[in-house]
Order: C-alpha cells, then structure tokens, then sequence
C-alpha cells in the first residue's frame, strides 16, 4: 500500500520541474535561477518519513518501469531496503523524476494533474 499522499508526490513533481527549468535556464544563461528551488526541494523529501520516502522512490521505479504497478509492495520493501544513500539525493540525481513520478502515479490509478491542480488552486 502506498504510504505516501497524490499532494506530495504532485508536490515534487512540480518542484522538480521547477528545478529542471532554473537548471536549463542556467545553463544558457550562467545565472542559477533554480538553487531555492533544489534546497527546498531538497529539504521537502528529506523531511518525509521513511515509509514516505520508500513510497516516493517505487512510485519513481513504477513509472521507469523498473517495477510494474501489481508489485507496489515490492518496490516499497526493496526501496527501504535497498537504501544506501539518502533519499533525496538519490531522486534528486535522477534527471527525468517529475516524469517518472507522473508516469507512476498514472500506472497506479492516481490523476497527477488533478493532484497539481489542487496544489496550485488559490487559496
């Protein structure tokens, strides 16, 4: 079962495309527009809790079709077992993440653009 809310998956995602877009700009401009971005992308996934962060991680797995969405379980207890660095770095060096974690929210059945959209509706 994942351990982990659709808001904090759609939540990474739209900062690590946010990321991707500073990191890009930068590259053709010289100016890093996404340092505060990374940081707090950074932090966020540093901040969630071991059954999150395993969560987060097989979701990622499942949408690069490393697991298939029937073995969620699989990938979780690989996930938590498999760790040797932390988390977030680990996602963090995974260049198509936001990609990957919308391909697996979908592979599990959860919309990620209606999960983006509730995080981006003004309060």
């Amino acid at each position: 079962m994942l351990e982990i809310s659709p808001d904090k998956i759609a939540h990474v995602i739209i900062r690590a495309r946010e990321y991707d877009s500073g990191v890009n700009a930068w590259a053709h401009s010289g100016h890093r527009k996404g340092d505060g971005t990374r940081t707090e992308l950074h932090e966020f996934i540093a901040g969630l809790n071991e059954d999150e962060q395993a969560s987060l991680v097989a979701v990622m797995w499942i949408g690069r079709d490393t697991f298939g969405p029937e073995d969620l379980g699989e990938a979780i207890e690989t996930a938590k077992a498999e760790r040797s660095s932390p988390t977030e770095d680990y996602l963090m060096g995974e260049p198509q993440l936001a990609d990957y974690l919308e391909a697996g929210m979908e592979a599990l059945g959860m919309s990620p653009e209606e999960a983006e959209d509730d995080l981006q509706r003004p309060v």
